[in-house]
């Protein structure tokens, strides 16, 4: 079942060992060793924090199921410092979301793909469009292209 994922990591909260946000995300990516990342941005935040957010997405290859990479991206998270039940849309160390991947769509207990908010955040789809523009929503079957444009000409309304 060897599949591709992309991934969005994100970080807002500086780090004893790493650093900066920006650097807590370019330790994940070489943790992810993934086939191919975008640049890190900076993004606002959503809700409460109001520490700036840097992302990023990266392409993944994997022969594990989703639920099975991400009990992986939880597991680094923690190695990252994340502690679970904190705040939501609050401050963190990491956040790894599976945004897509190559098998559709898929449904289980706590992992819903594709992600269910990715079409309306700029800081998931600007990333994403530097690795992954051609790749196709399996719901609206739009490519993060198409995605990305139209949530920039709704923000210009």
């Amino acid at each position: 079942m060897t599949g591709y994922y992309l991934i969005a990591l994100g970080s807002n909260q500086r780090h004893p060992r790493y650093g900066s946000p920006e650097r807590i995300v370019q330790a994940a990516l070489r943790e992810l060793a993934p086939l191919c990342a975008s640049a890190i941005i900076t993004s606002r935040p959503i809700g409460p924090s109001q520490r700036s957010y840097a992302n990023a997405a990266a392409i993944m290859i994997s022969g594990l199921t989703p639920d099975a990479v991400l009990a992986d991206l939880k597991a680094l998270e923690r190695q990252f410092g994340r502690r679970s039940g904190g705040q939501k849309w609050g401050r963190r160390v990491l956040d790894l979301d599976i945004i897509l991947w190559s098998g559709g769509l898929w449904t289980s207990p706590g992992l819903g793909i594709p992600h269910h908010h990715f079409r309306s955040r700029a800081f998931v789809l600007r990333p994403a469009l530097q690795v992954a523009g051609n790749w196709r929503d399996p719901v609206t079957c739009l490519s993060i292209r198409h995605l990305a444009a139209r949530l920039e000409k709704a923000k210009r309304r």
